[in-house]
Parts: C-alpha cells; sequence; structure tokens
C-alpha cells in the first residue's frame, strides 16, 4: 500500500469523462468496504447550453439566464453552493430569472437535471454564478489587443460573449493608446476619429468606445494598459522634461531606451516612476482619458529589473520605491478608480502589492518562474505581502515556441488546473486566447476541444470560488493512500509519475485537490514545446483518508459531469475512511465536509 502523509500538498487527480460513474461503497483493505451513506448516482447528457447575462452580480441582483437545446420533459434547474442546494424551480421555458442571495463573495453552480430515479438522476447542463460586489476579490482578468475596423459592432459582441460566459469580470485594454506618455488619441473634447499606436497599427476611437460599452453592458470593468514610466521620442514636444528620465550612466545624459523594432513610431524613453512631476504630468493625462472615455482604472506595466540606473542628477534609482511612489500617486489623483500593476518576473511584487492600493496581485511570469512550484511560491509569497488580502493574477504564456497554429489542449488544463486549485486565475482570454508578452500576437488558436474545456473549467472557477480563493483558506496536511496498482501518490511539489497533492481546510472543511502526472513530461508550465501529453484517465480509484467526525464527502472536477458535484459514499473505520473516487484525469477536487 501506498501511504502518503500531504503536508501543504496538490494532488493531480483529474476526473474522467461526462458518464464517469458514481461510486457505491469505498475500498482500502482486502475486504470490501461498507458503504455508511446511500447516494445518487448521477449522469451527464450535456446536451443544453446555459447562459447568464453578466459574468459577475451584486448580492440581490437579477441573474438573466438562458438555455439552448430541448429540454427534457420534468427538467428542473438547482443553484447549489458547494454542494448544498440554496432554491430549485421547475424548467418550464428557455428563459428565465433567479435573484441572487444576499451573501456576498459567493460562488454558485446552477445546473439543469431530470430525476431518472429514486437515487438517480441526469445532468443536462451546468453554469457558474459568482456573486460580489467587487470584481478584485475574485479577478477574472482578460484582454484586448486590436481595435481596428475590423472590430465591427457584430464581431464584438461575439468576443464579448464568450468572455461573459467564461465569468471573465475585468479586461486589460492592451496597446489601445496613441504615445505611452499621451495616451489619448486626440485631446479632450477633441478625440481623433482613428490614430496610430507604438507598433502604426490603426485603432479607431469608436471601437475602444464599443468594446467599453458592450463589456460594462455584461458586468465587466474596463483597465487601460500603459507603463509607468514610458516616454516617445517626441515627449519634450508634448512637454515631457528630460530630467523626469531614467538613465543608464550617472551622466545625465545615457537615457535608458527600450528599443522597438524598425517601422515602429518610436524606441520607449524611460522615466524615473518616482519623479513628482512625471507623476503629475502623467496623472493630467489620465484625466483626459478618464473624461473622454469610461475607463475603470489604469492596468500598469514596467519591464523588469533594468539594473543599476540613475536619475538626471546622478543620484540612484531604486525602481522597486519608486514603483511604490508612482501607484500611491496614481491613487490619490484618482481614488475612485481601480489600479493594477505587472510584477514583471516577480520584479517590485513585495513593493506593489504592500502599498494597498492595488485590486488583486498580477505577475508576468518567465523562465525564473516556469515550475509548477513556483506557482505556489510565488502566490504565498503575495498574499504575506498583502497582509493575506488579494488574491492573485497570473499573466502566463503557454506553449511560447508555438510549434502549429494551436494550442497544446493538455499543457493549457494542468496549467490552468494547477493555478485554480492553489488559488490563482490566469491571464488568457481575450479577443483570443494569449500566447505571448505582445498581445496581438494571433499564432495559436484555441481548437474546439480546448475551447469548450475552457468554460468547464472557468465555471468550475465561478461556482466554488470560495473552497478555492475565498478567506480563511489555510494550508493543512492529510493521510492518504491507495491500493490502486500503478497509482503512486506523492504530495507537493509536483512530480512526474505520479498523482500530486494539494490540501486546505477552510472552515469545517478539508478541501484535498488532485493532480495527474503520471504521463507528465515536464513539471513546467510553460509547455514550451507543446509537447504535454494527454494524462490517462483513472478510474475507480480505492483511496483511504485519516478524517474523523465526517458528516458528508463529495467530489467536483471540471474534467466530468461539467463540473456538477457527486456524493460518495463513504466508510469510516476508526480514524479513517475508505471510499472510490470515480475518476481522474487532470484535476479532481475532494471535499470533506466534518
Amino acid at each position: 500500500m501506498n501511504i502518503l502523509t500531504i503536508a501543504t500538498a496538490l494532488l493531480f487527480v483529474g476526473c474522467g469523462g461526462d458518464d464517469s460513474p458514481t461510486p457505491s461503497g469505498g475500498g482500502g483493505g482486502n475486504e470490501p468496504a461498507k458503504p455508511q451513506t446511500e447516494v445518487t448516482t448521477v449522469r451527464a447528457d450535456l446536451s443544453l447550453e446555459l447562459t447568464t447575462d453578466k459574468a459577475l452580480y451584486r448580492p440581490g441582483e437579477t441573474v438573466r439566464m438562458s438555455v439552448e437545446g430541448d429540454i427534457p420533459a420534468g427538467a428542473k434547474v438547482r443553484y447549489r453552493n458547494g454542494f448544498d442546494v440554496v432554491s430549485e424551480q421547475t424548467l418550464t421555458g428557455n428563459n428565465w430569472t433567479w435573484t441572487a442571495p444576499s451573501t456576498d463573495y459567493t460562488g454558485y453552480l446552477a445546473d439543469i437535471y431530470v430525476s431518472t430515479g429514486q437515487h438517480a438522476e441526469t445532468v443536462y447542463a451546468t453554469i457558474g454564478i459568482d456573486v460580489s460586489s467587487d470584481w478584485g476579490r475574485y479577478p477574472r482578468y482578460g484582454f484586448v489587443g486590436t481595435y481596428d475596423r475590423s472590430k465591427t459592432n457584430d464581431v464584438i459582441a461575439s468576443e464579448v460573449a464568450f468572455l461573459n460566459r467564461c465569468h471573465i469580470n475585468g479586461i486589460q485594454f492592451y496597446d489601445w493608446q496613441m504615445k505611452h506618455h499621451w495616451p489619448l488619441g486626440g485631446t479632450r473634447g477633441n478625440l481623433l476619429e482613428s490614430y496610430t499606436d507604438i507598433a502604426n497599427r490603426t485603432i479607431v476611437t469608436d471601437v475602444v468606445r464599443d468594446y467599453i460599452d458592450q463589456l460594462h453592458g455584461r458586468g465587466m470593468k474596463c483597465m487601460f494598459y500603459n507603463l509607468c514610466y514610458g516616454a516617445y521620442k517626441d515627449g519634450p514636444d508634448d512637454g515631457v522634461s528630460d530630467q523626469w528620465g531614467l538613465y543608464s550612466q550617472n551622466d545625465g545624459r545615457t537615457r535608458d531606451i527600450l528599443n522597438m523594432p524598425a517601422g515602429w513610431k518610436s524606441d520607449i524613453y524611460l522615466m524615473d516612476p518616482a519623479n513628482t512631476a512625471w507623476q503629475r504630468y502623467l496623472a493630467e493625462r489620465n484625466d483626459d482619458v478618464y473624461a473622454s472615455l469610461d475607463f475603470d482604472g489604469f492596468h500598469i506595466d514596467q519591464l523588469g529589473d533594468r539594473g543599476q540606473r540613475y536619475n538626471f542628477s546622478g543620484q540612484s534609482v531604486k525602481l522597486t520605491e519608486g514603483f511604490t511612489s508612482f501607484i500611491n500617486a496614481m491613487k490619490a489623483a484618482h481614488p475612485d478608480k481601480s489600479l493594477v500593476m505587472n510584477a514583471v518576473a516577480n520584479f517590485g511584487s513585495q513593493n506593489i502589492v504592500s502599498t494597498g492600493n492595488v485590486d488583486f496581485m498580477y505577475s508576468e511570469l518567465w523562465d525564473g518562474e516556469a515550475q509548477f512550484s513556483d506557482l505556489l511560491s510565488i502566490l504565498k509569497a503575495n498574499r504575506t505581502y498583502s497582509g493575506q488580502r488579494l488574491n492573485q493574477v497570473y499573466a502566463a504564456y503557454m506553449n511560447y515556441n508555438r510549434k502549429g497554429s494551436q494550442f497544446n489542449t493538455p499543457g493549457v488544463l494542468m496549467t490552468d488546473a494547477v493555478m485554480f486549485a492553489i488559488g490563482a486565475s490566469h491571464l488568457e482570454l481575450g479577443d483570443h486566447m494569449l500566447c505571448h508578452e505582445y498581445f496581438p500576437n494571433t499564432d495559436l488558436q484555441m481548437s474546439d476541444v480546448l475551447r469548450q474545456s475552457i468554460v468547464r473549467y472557468y465555471d468550475f472557477l465561478v461556482a466554488y470560488e470560495q473552497l478555492l480563493r475565498g478567506t480563511g483558506i489555510t494550508e493543512a496536511s492529510a493521510e492518504l493512500s491507495t491500493t490502486k496498482t500503478g497509482l503512486t501518490l506523492n504530495a507537493w511539489p509536483p512530480k512526474l509519475k505520479g498523482v500530486t497533492t494539494y490540501t486546505t481546510n477552510t472552515d469545517k472543511r478539508q478541501i484535498i485537490h488532485l493532480f495527474n502526472f503520471l504521463q507528465a513530461k515536464s513539471l513546467s508550465w510553460r509547455d514550451m514545446d507543446s509537447e504535454q501529453p494527454e494524462p490517462r484517465l483513472q478510474t475507480s480509484i480505492p483511496l483511504r483518508l485519516k478524517a474523523s467526525g465526517v458528516k458528508r464527502l463529495w467530489v467536483a472536477t471540471p474534467d466530468a459531469l461539467a463540473g456538477a458535484p457527486q456524493e460518495l459514499a463513504f466508510t469510516q473505520e476508526g480514524q479513517y475512511i475508505t471510499f472510490t473516487l470515480p475518476s481522474l484525469k487532470y484535476w479532481t477536487m475532494i471535499v470533506v465536509e466534518k
């Protein structure tokens, strides 16, 4: 028997197909376990498609829901918080409303089902519903990267509909600006119909407006992107002083410059982010932006560690301290607007997060943070810096060497599984799926299989957000074992040729995440060369867990039953329970209620 003590673990046991059976009874030892409870057998016939009108809702707000497909006789729609059913109604048509409960910051799973027997039911569709008054509590961040005339109203509507279906609640408008030091296309009260960005791409002002209007209509927030310290060569013509600049030598002459490709509008001349005159100048330019376009906040970017740098007077500049000063100045200038700042390769994370003036933690990951284990380490450090207040978003570019024309589905799903399970989310969805730090890059596309799977994963992230990203979650340990031949369990960090586990506690629940690395070729989330293979489905896994006083045991996975929870029969044997896990594909979440 493989016996494992799981301390701060992540278990890579994904779940099986949509018709994975619910077990009756548990394993463990040579004698068959006797079920302690009679549970419902759940099967799936995912022939219906559920949608909601918004990406998130305020407590008490009306949720407008629709379903496409032929509704079977006797169908009901049920709303769950975790496993508990909070309300239910008979389905009488394709459109209906539901009043969001009054409890803030709570995720729900709505599912359409039909009872097929005393202890049997079939699920036909599911969808997550986020009831949160502040989008920054559970950020699900997306992006837009192109604003030319190909983006008609209908094209935008189609893009926004998919983002809404994935419950993306905030959008970064990347490279929308005319100049980094003069982001607005034109002047306040005299906007240009169109202009060019730094790459000399056409930006149509009405397209930017249309995106904002349609995203707001779905309840999403809109953040304009810009560097904290970027100016163009013609900056002095627009009132930018060289004396505010950043210098690579302490001579007041050698500017720190980010060279851009040939044919682009300008190289980027870097400014000292701590210079108060520069801060006032850019805050005034942001005044123009907010007065002209209905943005909700400023997404602040940087370029990572630049090495030793100086100001105009030849004094050494500490960029990380400059980030703190810049964030605080932007918040003071526009206290009612949201702020997010990128920590590139984790540079400046502590200074950024500890300001208390950013809505969530945002980290762009590179080679130095390429392992699955790094995802948890960075998240834990950032949470410490934020006083355990903020949640994490990772800008993490998959399949970076871009072989072929499509993303590698197993690589993407494995990465999302780990990120979501440890309590983070992934900046990846926008007007296309993201594969590069230059967001307009569209070299890779989602396959139909990946697109459908992504919807399931984001439903799961929303439906169980309190168990994944809520307050009061603490890392824990668990003692878990299996008798399944060929299946090795190991504690976090992940190992090849095994199932890795991560355990947390919240309220009176123990939560064990299982991740399937049995066939994995690499422990890097990046899957640079698109080589991560699809894990083989594991079924009927006998498990033995040290747990006493268990009231209910249930399991859920985005890989089966469209994320719907399944109660599991178990047998209490002293301080241990034995049960059978239905299946494992990429990721399964086991919940033990005490």
